[in-house]
């Protein structure tokens, strides 16, 4: 059996939800991006400590739904958008520079959480267009430019407000990726 529409509008979520395609999946893991990015402005606000984090979120956080609309309908994001983000991207790098020595574990309150979560949803969203790209739909350059950015910027600024907390994560060493055998315990 098809799954379809009853014809009932209180019965749509969403116009495309029925289409067999992964670009309605990328729209939704960007909607939920959005939603959760909303979480930690909302975390963050009225924190004079994340003032200049929280302002940016707030400007960022359009722009996640221009990513979202950006396939289907009319693209705007671009490179001046790509800038933008890069100087914010370098902006709070140049704050923990130095800092990182490898993979930590991710652990913070609740506004770092959230980032993680951004964080995760970018990676998926990259996935996603991926497979709209393998469908035959074109993905602009940008759009994986920015979020494979936008990603890495997401995990700096967990970095930075744990920072700004005195919390320092816990560096991760893989055993699935160590070159050398681990010790066998004594």
């Amino acid at each position: 059996m098809t799954l379809k529409y009853s014809g009932d509008i209180r019965e749509l979520c969403y116009p495309f939800i029925y289409e067999d395609s992964p670009l309605c999946d990328y729209e939704i893991i960007t909607d939920e991006l959005c939603a959760t990015l909303g979480g930690v402005i909302s975390e963050l606000d009225g924190h004079e400590q994340f003032a200049d984090i929280h302002s940016f979120l707030c400007t960022l956080q359009p722009h996640i739904f221009h990513l979202n609309g950006s396939i289907r309908g009319r693209q705007v994001i671009f490179a001046p958008q790509i800038d933008w983000l890069a100087g914010y991207f370098d902006h709070y790098q140049e704050e923990i520079e130095g800092q990182l020595h490898g993979f930590v574990l991710p652990r913070g309150g609740r506004a770092v959480q959230l980032l993680n979560n951004c964080r995760s949803l970018a990676k998926k969203a990259i996935r996603t267009m991926v497979q709209v790209d393998g469908a035959g739909i074109e993905v602009p350059q940008e759009l994986h430019r920015f979020t494979n950015m936008l990603c890495n910027l997401f995990f700096r600024l967990t970095v930075v407000i744990n920072r700004r907390l005195g919390i320092i994560e816990s560096e991760y060493q893989s055993l699935s990726y160590n070159l050398k055998p681990p010790k066998a315990p004594a």
